[in-house]
């Protein structure tokens, strides 16, 4: 995620997808991140990456 911020500047869209490879190989956490992205957050699809890198630096 840094190195695409870095690169396209703080307006760069950011899907959950983005964190997964194009296989489903790992379902139940890319349910958890769905679940973290959409229910808990109740982000869009696509948002800022900085505003997902400040959500996750706050919770940890």
């Amino acid at each position: 995620m840094r190195r695409e911020i870095e690169k396209k500047g703080d307006n760069v869209g950011l899907s959950f997808y983005a964190f997964f490879k194009n296989k489903n190989d790992n379902p139940e956490l890319l349910m958890e991140a769905a679940h973290w992205w959409i229910m808990e957050h109740k982000l869009d699809h696509f948002e800022k990456a900085v505003k997902i890198k400040q959500l996750v630096l706050s919770e940890h």
